[in-house]
């Protein structure tokens, strides 16, 4: 029998409902996985049609009608934990669509399970 691929990315309950009124207020929007430099390792979110994604960026997953991108090294790190987006206190990452709410959108994660890391392995 075999198991359900998991989803790479999910986000909290938190994370969708800022999701939804950022989606309300700006339109299609996406996230990237950022991989450090100015805002750390916080997942951007940007309207869909102000970042360009390209052959170095891998799609993740959707959450809450946003595709979620990571760049293919930051994948690499990343690809044996499912990314969980969350939504806790703070200041958003400068360009990110939620900067000036006083709330961030916070990358958590979790190990696959072997199981679940044998199903995202299969074609």
């Amino acid at each position: 029998m075999s198991l359900t691929r998991p989803p790479r990315v999910t986000a909290t309950p938190a994370a969708l409902a800022l999701i939804e009124v950022l989606r309300r207020e700006y339109g299609p929007i996406l996230f990237h996985q950022s991989g450090g430099c100015c805002d750390g390792s916080s997942p951007m979110c940007y309207p869909e049609n102000d970042f360009l994604t390209g052959d170095q960026d891998v799609l993740l997953g959707e959450i809450g009608g946003a595709r979620c991108y990571i760049s293919r090294p930051q994948f690499a790190y990343w690809r044996h934990t499912q990314l969980i987006i969350d939504v806790v206190p703070g200041r958003g990452g400068m360009f990110s669509l939620e900067n000036g709410r006083d709330v961030r959108f916070l990358t958590r994660s979790r190990l696959f399970t072997d199981a679940e890391a044998a199903a995202l392995a299969d074609p």
